[in-house]
C-alpha cells in the first residue's frame, strides 16, 4: 500500500527526523507505528544518521505488529526486521543477524542490557519504545536497566496513547528516558518535591498513597515537556480524523487453525460425547465466528474452549488505552462471561444506573451486545474508544452500535478497534460491514465458495 500521511503524521515524522528525542503521545489507531517507521527509513537511508534500530514493545506487538506494519507499506517493505524473541539461543541468533530493526519484548530488556555488558558494547544508536507508559515505574527493573544504557543512545522515540492516566507522577520515568532529566529533574524525588504535595497517607507508617499537584504545577509540567512531546492532549496539537477504524489481527496456532479448518470443511467438530454441528451456511458462519472468538457451543449447548487469542489482544488494548474508558461489543454469551471473568473492572450495560455512571467516567470497561445498544442510547460523554470483540453481521446493528459514541456531542475522535482472527470469517464479515461486499448474501456465498476450495485441496 502507498502511505499518504495525514497532516499530523507528516508533522510527527519531521519532528522525529529533526529531534534526537521525541515522545509521540498519540491515541491508539492514529498510526504511531507507520509514522515512526517512515521517519526511520529517512534517517537510515536518506540522512544516513543512524545504523542500528532497537524497538522495545509488548510481547504480542513485538511478535507481529512491527513486522506486519513494515511489510504493509510500499516505502517500508524493504526493511528487514529481526525478532529478538524466544529462547536465549534464539535471541542471541536474532541479534547476530543483519537487519534494519531489532524488535524485543520489554520483559527481556534486562537480559539485553546485561548481554551487552551493561552498556559497554551497546550497538543501537536509535531506540523506539512502543508503549512508553510501561516504563512509568522508576523502581522497575526494565526502567533501571534502560537508564544504564541511555547515554549510549543517540536517538530515542517514545510511543504511547496516554502517558499519565492516573497522575502526572507517572510521567517522570518516561521523560527521563527521553531527555535524561533535563526537563523534569534528575531524580523522581526532586520531581515530586517540586510539583506535588502528599495526598492520602498513613502518617503512622510514613506511607503516602497519593500525590496531589501543587497549584499551577500541571501547567508548568506541560510547558516543560511541550517541546519534546506530541502531545499531552492530542486535540490541542493535531488535526484529527473524525473517526478511526483500526484492525487488530490475531493468529491461531497450528492446533487451533486445524480445528478451524476442520469445522469450515466438514461442518462438524467432535468433542467427547457432544459434537459441534453446523446445519447450513448461515449456521456455519455462526459457529466459525464463535470459534474465532475463542469458544464454541456444542450440540448440547455446552461451551467448548478453544483459545484466548482475542482476550490477550483486548488486554493489550486496555493497557495501551491507559485508563481511558472502553465500550466493548460482544457477540455471544460465552464472550461476555470470559471477558468479565478476566477483567474484573468490566460491567455490562443494563444496570439501572449504568448509562449515567458510564457518562460520568465511572466505568472503565462497559460491555454491551449490539442488539441492546441501538437507537436512543447517548453514551458519547463517557468515552471515545470502541472495541469489537466479536462482529455482528447485521449492518444496522453495527452502525447503530458505533453511533453510541460516534455522534453529535462527541468531543474526541472516535477510535473503533476490530479484533479479527487472521484468515477467518471475521475478515469477510468486516468487508460486508464496511461496504466492500454487497451484503449478507455475499458473505454466505463467499463461505460456500471457501468450503468448496478447502475440500478441493484436502
Amino acid at each position: 500500500m502507498k502511505f499518504v500521511p495525514h497532516s499530523y503524521q507528516a508533522f510527527a515524522i519531521q519532528r522525529v527526523i529533526d529531534e534526537p528525542a521525541v515522545g509521540l503521545f498519540l491515541d491508539m489507531g492514529l498510526g504511531k507505528t507507520v509514522t515512526t517507521l517512515t521517519a526511520v527509513t529517512e534517517l537510515l537511508h536518506n540522512y544516513f544518521s543512524i545504523h542500528k534500530v532497537l524497538v522495545i514493545a509488548p510481547k504480542r506487538v513485538a511478535e507481529d505488529t512491527w513486522s506486519r506494519e513494515t511489510e504493509k507499506w510500499d516505502h517500508t517493505k524493504y526493511l528487514k526486521v529481526s525478532k529478538v524473541l524466544g529462547s536465549q539461543k534464539e535471541r542471541k541468533a536474532a541479534l547476530g543477524s543483519q537487519a534494519d530493526l531489532y524488535v524485543i519484548n520489554r520483559d527481556n530488556v534486562d537480559w539485553l542490557v546485561q548481554y551487552y555488558g551493561n552498556g559497554k558494547e551497546w550497538p543501537f544508536d536509535m531506540v523506539i519504545i512502543d508503549e512508553l507508559s510501561s516504563f512509568k515505574s522508576p523502581s522497575s527493573k526494565r526502567f533501571k536497566q534502560l537508564r544504564k544504557v541511555r547515554p549510549f543512545i543517540e536517538r530515542i522515540v517514545g510511543l504511547t496513547g496516554t502517558p499519565a492516566p492516573n497522575s502526572l507522577i507517572d510521567l517522570w520515568p518516561q521523560l527521563y528516558l527521553l531527555d535524561q532529566g533535563k526537563r523534569l529533574g534528575k531524580t523522581v524525588t526532586s520531581y515530586r518535591d517540586k510539583y506535588f504535595r502528599p495526598g492520602r497517607r498513613d502518617p503512622s507508617r510514613f506511607i503516602v498513597y497519593t500525590w496531589d499537584l501543587k497549584e499551577g504545577a500541571e501547567e508548568e509540567i506541560h510547558e516543560k515537556i511541550s517541546d519534546i512531546c506530541l502531545s499531552m492532549k492530542a486535540k490541542d496539537y493535531l488535526v484529527l480524523p473524525e473517526r478511526v477504524d483500526n484492525i487488530i489481527t490475531v493468529k491461531l496456532d497450528e492446533k487451533e487453525r486445524k480445528l478451524y479448518k476442520r469445522l469450515e470443511r466438514d461442518k462438524l467438530l467432535e468433542f467427547g460425547e457432544q459434537d459441534v454441528i453446523a446445519n447450513s451456511a448461515a449456521g456455519l458462519v455462526g459457529k466459525l465466528l464463535q470459534l474465532a472468538n475463542g469458544e464454541v457451543y456444542d450440540d448440547g449447548g455446552n461451551k467448548v474452549h478453544i483459545h484466548d487469542r482475542k482476550l490477550d489482544a483486548l488486554e493489550e488494548i486496555i493497557e495501551e488505552s491507559q485508563g481511558q474508558p472502553i465500550l466493548l461489543f460482544y457477540s455471544f454469551r460465552h464472550d461476555r462471561d470470559r471477558i468479565m471473568q478476566r477483567f474484573k473492572q468490566a460491567e455490562e450495560l443494563g444496570q439501572s444506573d449504568s448509562i449515567r455512571r458510564w457518562n460520568n467516567g465511572e466505568i472503565p470497561l462497559l460491555l454491551a451486545h449490539p442488539a441492546s445498544a441501538g437507537h436512543g442510547l447517548n453514551l458519547q460523554d463517557g468515552g471515545h474508544i470502541i472495541v469489537w470483540f466479536g462482529l455482528t453481521w447485521s449492518l444496522e446493528l453495527y452502525q447503530q452500535a458505533n453511533a453510541r459514541l460516534d455522534r453529535q456531542g462527541q468531543k474526541n475522535s472516535v477510535i473503533i478497534h476490530h479484533i479479527l482472527v487472521e484468515d477467518s470469517v471475521d475478515e469477510q464479515v468486516l468487508k460486508v460491514l464496511q461496504g466492500k461486499e454487497k451484503g449478507q448474501d455475499a458473505l454466505l456465498e463467499a463461505v460456500k465458495a471457501r468450503i468448496e476450495k478447502v475440500k478441493e485441496v484436502k
